[in-house]
């Protein structure tokens, strides 16, 4: 069958590398695709953004299944298009990836089915936003309302950068936020300590399927320093979701969520990632809802996947195909079960000079390494002309390695990146140090 991933990351670069070793594929298409996806012959760029025209393409190429990488093409409404010409995709509707695209919607949407969150309160006044940070004090958590590309986040450890973030969220239009109905908006939420982790589940309906374990680095620089960024790298397992806090997501977090979307009528199909803040004590509370896959995470993830995953995601998209002795539909995701790689994995992302904030690109990116049965490059912010590639975004490579333990995995990463160069390279040397210290 021909496949089609939309998307031109290093998360898409993932899904078309572990989808073209089926043998099920003739063709994995990716649209755009970047530098290392025309690289690699058994997958071929298509030069299409705009969704029509894609659809079109995809109907009159055969593509047998679409998956969608980012969040833009889901809050646009591109599965709800797919489906509406009888084409399977991978992903949420318009509707329902509202979950990501507002945090204000997400946030009112716990608070209506119980679901685990940090206190907050909804503003699109600055000045009352401003007297609310004045009252509750730092640290304080100040979100973009709309879709900020994994950067509309401000952890404010100072009433002067809460303040700060309020006002380039409302005011500044250099912000990035792709804002929804009614203009900008800002969630403040309650500072919460403890470990974040990323739990992803593919889903139809009321089924689900869990995903390994990983865990992100948000800030730019080692040891949680600096800005908070898309992610500088991650690890699968993360030991800090221990089988008791894996029960007790499913339980009290992903349950409720398929069930409440189910009740307002937008049943969840494809990825539903959820942001944890996992405390001391094993309390567990929900940072965010993505309706995607995670980017760096997937990459890990599908270097530790053994299934066949064209069969994982087709079953995603078949319909229930029975009820049993309580009348619950049978899904296929139901009875699937993922084999996944003992190993660690961990992914190292190389950023460009200036990222996140000015970003620089067009450095030329010497000495990049061939893959090998343990370690992979997979590409984000490139392109590709003859013989060369360069840098074309903030996000530039994410260097992936197995490892019988973590400090193998690590180890083969970094020895891997002393190999490759390009001006301003940034990166961060201490990706999988909570799970060290864990362990």
């Amino acid at each position: 069958m021909k496949i089609l991933v939309i998307g031109s990351g290093g998360r898409e670069h993932a899904l078309a590398w572990k989808l073209a070793q089926s043998k099920r594929v003739q063709c994995v298409y990716v649209a755009p695709g970047n530098g290392g996806t025309a690289c690699d012959a058994r997958l071929q760029n298509v030069p299409i953004t705009d969704l029509i025209a894609l659809c079109d393409w995809a109907q009159s190429e055969g593509i047998a299944l679409t998956v969608v990488g980012p969040e833009g093409p889901l809050s646009s409404g591109v599965v709800d298009l797919f489906r509406s010409r009888s084409m399977r995709i991978v992903g949420p509707s318009k509707d329902a990836a509202q979950l990501e695209s507002s945090k204000a919607f997400s946030k009112a949407f716990m608070q209506r089915h119980g679901i685990p969150t940090a206190a907050f309160e909804t503003f699109s006044d600055v000045s009352l936003a401003h007297a609310y940070v004045a009252q509750h004090g730092a640290p304080i958590v100040i979100k973009a309302d709309g879709l900020a590309a994994g950067k509309g986040v401000v952890v404010a450890m100072t009433l002067a950068h809460a303040h700060e973030a309020i006002d380039w969220m409302l005011l500044s239009d250099t912000a990035g936020v792709v804002h929804n109905k009614g203009g900008a908006r800002v969630v403040i939420e309650e500072f919460l300590e403890g470990q974040e982790a990323s739990f992803m589940v593919l889903c139809n309906g009321l089924s689900a399927l869990p995903l390994a374990t990983s865990q992100d680095h948000k800030r730019l620089l080692d040891q949680d320093q600096g800005p908070n960024t898309g992610g500088m790298g991650a690890y699968s397992p993360a030991p800090v979701v221990t089988p008791e806090i894996h029960a007790k997501v499913l339980r009290e977090i992903i349950r409720p969520t398929l069930e409440g979307m189910m009740k307002e009528g937008m049943p969840f199909t494809g990825f539903l990632y959820a942001g944890l803040m996992i405390s001391s004590s094993g309390e567990v509370k929900t940072l965010e809802f993505n309706t995607r896959l995670g980017d760096p995470e997937t990459q890990p993830i599908m270097m530790r996947l053994k299934n066949d995953w064209v069969d994982v995601l087709w079953a995603s998209t078949e319909p229930s195909v029975h009820s049993d002795a309580s009348s619950r539909a049978i899904h296929p995701l139901d009875r699937m079960d993922l084999q996944w790689d003992r190993r660690v994995a961990l992914g190292v992302v190389l950023a460009s000079h200036g990222y996140p904030q000015k970003v620089r690109t067009g450095d030329l990116i010497e000495s990049l390494p061939k893959e090998s049965e343990d370690c992979v490059v997979f590409h984000a912010g490139t392109s590709y002309a003859p013989s060369q590639w360069k840098t074309t975004g903030g996000r530039v490579l994410c260097v992936s390695a197995l490892g019988d333990t973590l400090t193998q995995a690590q180890q083969l990463a970094y020895e891997t990146i002393k190999h490759i160069q390009f001006g301003g390279m940034q990166y961060r040397s201490d990706i999988g140090w909570r799970a060290k210290r864990e362990t």
